[in-house]
């Protein structure tokens, strides 16, 4: 089993910042690439930020300049720094790891649980 969990969401004010972080656990072979999403109320989810193992990053329009995706392999985590925060930021936001579990298995798509970012004054 394979395990993604998010944190660090919250309540922030227009202007401000916040960090998400992302742990993948559990039956790892190979961890790929990594990345955020995020889902509005009514909306699709959409691609954030992701990154490779290399670290190559890929930012969404809307975030470039304002939030800074990274990772530790090591640790196999990934973080989000969101910085100038914006009431259009405002989402739930989603870990996601190109991954696989072991030696003879496909590579895939894991998600976490989702975290709650919600910017207002």
């Amino acid at each position: 089993q394979v395990q993604l969990v998010e944190s660090g969401g919250g309540l922030v004010q227009p202007g401000g910042s916040l960090r998400l972080s992302c742990a993948a656990s559990g039956s790892i072979f190979s961890l790929h690439t990594m990345g955020w999403y995020r889902q509005a109320p009514g909306k699709q989810r959409d691609l954030v930020a992701q990154i490779s193992t290399g670290g190559a990053t890929n930012y969404a329009d809307s975030v470039k300049g304002r939030f800074t995706i990274s990772r530790d392999n090591a640790k196999n985590m990934v973080y989000l720094q969101m910085n100038s925060l914006k009431p259009e930021d405002t989402a739930v936001y989603y870990c996601n790891a190109d991954l696989r579990h072991t030696i003879l298995a496909k590579r895939a798509d894991y998600w976490g649980q989702g975290t709650q970012v919600t910017v207002s004054s």
